[in-house]
This record gives C-alpha cells, sequence and structure tokens, in this order.
C-alpha cells in the first residue's frame, strides 16, 4: 500500500529537487508572516530540514502569482525528505559533482532570474544582495540539489522496458480509457539558408561602420540603437543588453566584448546574427554589461540563386535515389535542430520524449499546408520560407508517415505506449527504491506537518 501511496513521489522530486533560486533572506517569513527563530521541521538521518528552507521556496511560489495553498507547503517538504535521502545515499555511493557543474548549473539559473527580473541591478535590488554574495549563499544547496539529481539517475539508469512488458502495460488499460489521438505526422526538413560572399556582405559592413564614425564622432551611442538597431530585443534599450556571461554570448561578440574597457567603442564585429557595434558599459568579474547595434545581413539575389541551385540538386538526388533523405538533412541541412535527427521535426509540445510524432493542429501552418496534400514517403518541391528568426531560404519537405483519428492501439502507437510504460517502470522503480531507504532511515517530521498525507508515508517505527 505505501509503494501505491509514494509513487507520486517521483514526479515530485522531479519539479521539487530542481530548488528554485531563493527570494527571500533565509532568516525571514514569508511575506504576511511575522519574523521567528528558525526551526527544525525535519530531521532525516543525519541531516535536518529547518523552517526557513521551505518558507523560501513556497515565497518564490508565491513570487509567480499562484494563490496561497498549504498543500504546496507539505509537496515542498517531501521533495526536500527526497533530496536528503538521496544526497545521504550518494555518500555511501561516492557520487559526487565537480566544481565546474555548480558553477555552470547556478550561472544558469542566475541568467533565467536576471532575465524575468529584467536585468543585473533590478534582481539584486530584489535580493537585497549583490548576485556575488548570493551566488556564495545558494552554493551549497545547489550542490546538494545536483548530487541527488545523480543519484536518482543511477537508481534509474538501468531500467528498461521489453516488447512484452509494454504489451502488459497497454493490455492492462480499461478499454474505456484508453486515449484517442488526432491525426498525426512525421516530417523532415532539408533546409539551405543562402550564404553571401565577402563582397556581398560589404554593404552592411558599411553601414555598421557609418554608425561607429558617428559615435565615436560624439553622436549618443543609446539614440542612435534605438534608430538603427535591427536587434529588437536591445534597440528599445538604447542598445544595452544588461550584465551577461560568456556563454549568454556568440563566442565572436563574447571575444570582442572582453576585452573592451568602460567605455570603449569596437571596430565592426560579425557574428552569424550580422554586424555589430559593441561598448562596454560596465565589467563585474566574468559578467559584462554591454550596449551594441546590430545591422542584419539580408539575403542578396545573387545569394539566393544559388542556394536554389544547391537545394534543385540536393531535391534530385534524393528524388532519384541517389541519396536518402535523412543523410541529405545530416549532410546539407543548415537547420541545426534537426539536421542531426535526420532532418526529423520533433513534437515541440514533448521534447523531453524526442518524438517525431506531431499532432497536425500543432504544425507550422506553411508546414502543414504542404504535407496536407502529400502522399506518404514523397518529398515536396524546393520552397522559399522565412524561418522564425527572420531568416530566408529553401525547404524540402519528407513525409514519413501519417496517421489518422483513432483510439490507441498497440499497432500504431507503439512508440508512444512504450514511453509511458517506461515511465511508470521508472516511477515505479524509485518508489520502490524510497520505500526501501524509508523503513531504514531515521525519520522525525514536526508536529505542523503531520496532518500532510504525503509526509505521512514518510514516518519509521523510530518516530
Amino acid at each position: 500500500m505505501r509503494i501505491q501511496e509514494m509513487k507520486k513521489t517521483f514526479g515530485l522530486i522531479a519539479a521539487l529537487l530542481l530548488i528554485s533560486l531563493a527570494q527571500v533572506n533565509a532568516q525571514n517569513t514569508v511575506p504576511g508572516t511575522q519574523k521567528s527563530l528558525d526551526k527544525v521541521v525535519a530531521v532525516i538521518g543525519s541531516s535536518i530540514i529547518l523552517q526557513s528552507e521551505i518558507d523560501m521556496q513556497y515565497a518564490q511560489y508565491l513570487s509567480q502569482g499562484n494563490p496561497d495553498n498549504a498543500d504546496v507547503r507539505c509537496e515542498i517538504l517531501q521533495g526536500l525528505i527526497s533530496q536528503k535521502i538521496l544526497g545521504q545515499q550518494a555518500i555511501i555511493d561516492s557520487i559526487a559533482v565537480t566544481e565546474d557543474d555548480i558553477d555552470n548549473e547556478i550561472d544558469r539559473r542566475l541568467r533565467s532570474s536576471i532575465a524575468r527580473a529584467g536585468g543585473q541591478e533590478r534582481l539584486e535590488e530584489f535580493l537585497g544582495r549583490s548576485l556575488i554574495q548570493y551566488k556564495d549563499e545558494i552554493r551549497p544547496d545547489i550542490k546538494e540539489m545536483l548530487i541527488a539529481n545523480k543519484m536518482q539517475g543511477k537508481i534509474t539508469e538501468n531500467v528498461a522496458v521489453t516488447p512484452l512488458e509494454v504489451r502488459r502495460y497497454f493490455e492492462a488499460i480499461p478499454k474505456d480509457s484508453l486515449p484517442f489521438f488526432n491525426t498525426e505526422v512525421e516530417v523532415g526538413e532539408i533546409v539551405i539558408h543562402p550564404e553571401m560572399n565577402d563582397l556581398e556582405k560589404e554593404a552592411f559592413r558599411d553601414r555598421a561602420e557609418a554608425l561607429r564614425l558617428r559615435i565615436k564622432g560624439g553622436e549618443d551611442f543609446a539614440t542612435l540603437a534605438r534608430l538603427y538597431s535591427q536587434d529588437p530585443g536591445s534597440a528599445r534599450e538604447g542598445g544595452e543588453l544588461g550584465f551577461v556571461d560568456r556563454t549568454s554570448l556568440v563566442k565572436e561578440f563574447a571575444a570582442v566584448a572582453f576585452k573592451l574597457k568602460p567605455g570603449e567603442l569596437s571596430q565592426v564585429v560579425e557574428t552569424e546574427f550580422g554586424f555589430h557595434v559593441i561598448q562596454l558599459i560596465e565589467r563585474r568579474g566574468e559578467q559584462v554589461n554591454v550596449r551594441h547595434i546590430l545591422i542584419k545581413t539580408e539575403a542578396v539575389p545573387a545569394s539566393l540563386v544559388r542556394a536554389k541551385a544547391q537545394i534543385d540538386s540536393i531535391y534530385n538526388n534524393v528524388l532519384n535515389k541517389k541519396i536518402v533523405f535523412g543523410t541529405a538533412a545530416s549532410l546539407y541541412s543548415d537547420n541545426n535542430d534537426t539536421k542531426y535527427n535526420g532532418g526529423m521535426m520533433l513534437n515541440a509540445e514533448n521534447v523531453q520524449s524526442r518524438t517525431t510524432f506531431i499532432p497536425s493542429d500543432k504544425l507550422d501552418p506553411a508546414v502543414f499546408l504542404t504535407v496536407d496534400t502529400m502522399k506518404v514517403g514523397t518529398i515536396s518541391q524546393p520552397s522559399l520560407f522565412t524561418a522564425p528568426d527572420g531568416k530566408t531560404g529553401y525547404r524540402i519537405l519528407y513525409l514519413k508517415s501519417k496517421t489518422g483519428p483513432h483510439q490507441a492501439n498497440l499497432e500504431q502507437d507503439y512508440p508512444k505506449i512504450k514511453e509511458v510504460a517506461f515511465e511508470d517502470k521508472t516511477n515505479r522503480t524509485i518508489s520502490e527504491w524510497f520505500e526501501k531507504r524509508r523503513k531504514i532511515t531515521y525519520i522525525k517530521i514536526d508536529s505542523e506537518f503531520q496532518t500532510c498525507s504525503e509526509i505521512s508515508t514518510w514516518t519509521t517505527a523510530q518516530n
């Protein structure tokens, strides 16, 4: 019975072990309550969980616009208990993480928080401390979270499902509970973006250089950025990006930005986005705040002609079976999101599973209009299109499969059913592991949380 009660543990761990960046001081309680001395709310083996840990995560939950909900506190505590148990087992199994792993995770989270807050200064104002100080404060929690995640990965690393297990899982589903699937397709693409030579790029470089000279001559950088920069995200801010680290910038841009002195103006810099003029505002350690003006390169007629000739050649070779579509996509396509998958598009709503089955109503409308009239196994003629990032190019589409509306069955939906069966087996594996550790781990819970249904499963005989 306990295993069934604990089955949702796995899902909660996946969400709650990813500790959110705390947005309040550890000694403060949730907004609206009075300050109180920190207390121990749980003892897990040799570890403790403090009230402030729960308060911090609950404050993050509230800051995202969620309503007050006492059950969330219970879920937070359950996630922390899980993390402590995983961490203690990780020590026994000699599982560790590197300092680089911790630094990268902290930087990733801070980049996200800086973006949400509208800049580093606003985030620091909200936190009431510098990011350098804050990094030191959250470092132990991030380390513990990474170790727990790694331990969880070890527990489930050998989980697999056989075809027989998939069949048994499917047959155990009540017939009236089987899901209904709308029309789904598998679509591949080969994309060719026009490449310009140095002579064709010269006009765009000259525009950037002219702006650089105007700034050098005394005109205001921010004003020119608002008027002429083609980076919509920063143009309205006078070209200012806010504090970012190297990993947030393309390498050519970062190489120049981190060499500039405050107030210094760069030469024209070329990246995959076009030509930039950069000025350093301030540097703080391994972060810089810069402003820039971007002049995008746009395909000229001659470059489009060359791209059309290239994709026509690929089209003919695939059509005449001189090369298979997937190989051609891997070798020639300019879309890095699909080329390493044999050109096949992934379901954007289910990225983790990497499924190539896409509901037809979730396809890009332009793609849907093309493949809707195609036969399975055929390719479309090359057509001109504009990518979401604004780049123009030519594209060939391949309709690998098309499945009409139907109720789930093994013949048509084996990959989906296998995925769900695998997830179910993973859930059971982690739940059984926790059940064993629960029986041999001293767990004491404060009376305030004893009424939580999630927490009652964790009590042990020692209590």
